[in-house]
């Protein structure tokens, strides 16, 4: 049923003083967490090479010993979605309309709509961090886990044992993600960059990350998380995380990805019968992950 004249029954009565309910929105939060790109395929696929371990010794006059066990290992499936919203109001709620100049752009706040709903499926690719996903495949076990497999062994971007965000579990965090292996074992140039952070721990982030002093003591030690710069880009709290308790830290390795398909893109036109405006919009993308290296999370449950 279209928007029609008694659903806008107050704006078609002179003396209306003002007209509310147009807010400001929360500004984009996923582009501090995701890569951005370009998609010009329904699904697009990573391949994770594996290529050599370390070197041998090599005995005087004797063979160099061959290393032939490079090639593929995982691919990880990134597929588009569609989103689709719109409206239709009659023309004579359009005409009768006293307060056209006041009214809330309509096609404005469905662009809002999208924008939300793009953070929650942003967010959502860390809200499921811990369950394994079918779609994206990749190394078979869930986004963060304490059990990735690699050539011969596992290496985790998770705490054996999750831990609530305290200056211990932020340290020994960075730490670990210093020890992250590529598929041969070779340990990499990982560095934790960016704590993310729901709402509840959005203080806990910043006494963590931006006193002088060590938090919580009252010790006159520095604090060794903002001295070293060891989170060189801080923290950012994301609205939509769903756990009040689980935190991560993203990397400086390249893994979390948003594909643009199709740009946000609006429609409309009158319907010859009823004379209804009808508009729309639409827009085709996807978040999802190619490389477990670009996150640690901890998931406590109090």
């Amino acid at each position: 049923m279209p928007i029609n004249l008694a659903q806008i029954k107050n704006e078609l009565l002179p003396g209306l003083r003002e007209i509310t309910g147009d807010y400001d929105q929360i500004p984009t939060q996923w582009d501090k967490v995701f890569s951005r790109g370009v998609s010009k395929m329904a699904i697009e696929r990573t391949s994770e090479m594996a290529f050599f371990g370390l070197a041998k010794f090599k005995a005087e006059g004797g063979a160099v010993e061959f290393d032939n066990a490079a090639g593929d290992r995982f691919v990880w499936n990134q597929e588009h979605i569609e989103l689709g919203l719109g409206y239709a109001i009659t023309r004579k709620a359009i005409e009768d309309n006293l307060y056209k100049s006041e009214f809330p752009n309509a096609t404005k706040k469905l662009m809002d709509s999208f924008a939300q709903t793009k953070e929650i499926l942003g967010a959502n690719v860390l809200n499921t961090a811990t369950v394994y996903d079918t779609r994206v495949g990749g190394d078979g076990v869930s986004l963060c886990s304490t059990a990735h497999p690699i050539d011969g062994a596992t290496w985790a971007n998770r705490p054996a044992v999750d831990v609530d965000l305290n200056e211990a579990a932020l340290e020994n965090a960075e730490t670990q993600i210093r020890y992250f292996p590529d598929q041969r074992g070779l340990r990499i140039m990982a560095r934790g960059e960016k704590l993310i952070v729901p709402p509840q721990l959005k203080y806990v982030a910043r006494r963590l990350l931006e006193t002088d002093l060590r938090p919580g003591t009252a010790d006159n030690d520095t604090n060794a998380l903002k001295a070293g710069n060891d989170i060189r880009d801080g923290f950012i709290v994301m609205d939509f995380l769903t756990s009040p308790y689980a935190w991560f830290l993203k990397t400086n390795i390249d893994g979390l990805l948003y594909l643009q398909r199709r740009a946000y893109e609006t429609d409309m036109q009158v319907d010859f019968t009823t004379q209804n405006l009808l508009v729309l919009a639409t827009e085709r993308f996807s978040f999802s992950y190619n490389n477990p290296r670009s996150i640690y999370g901890s998931f406590p449950t109090a």
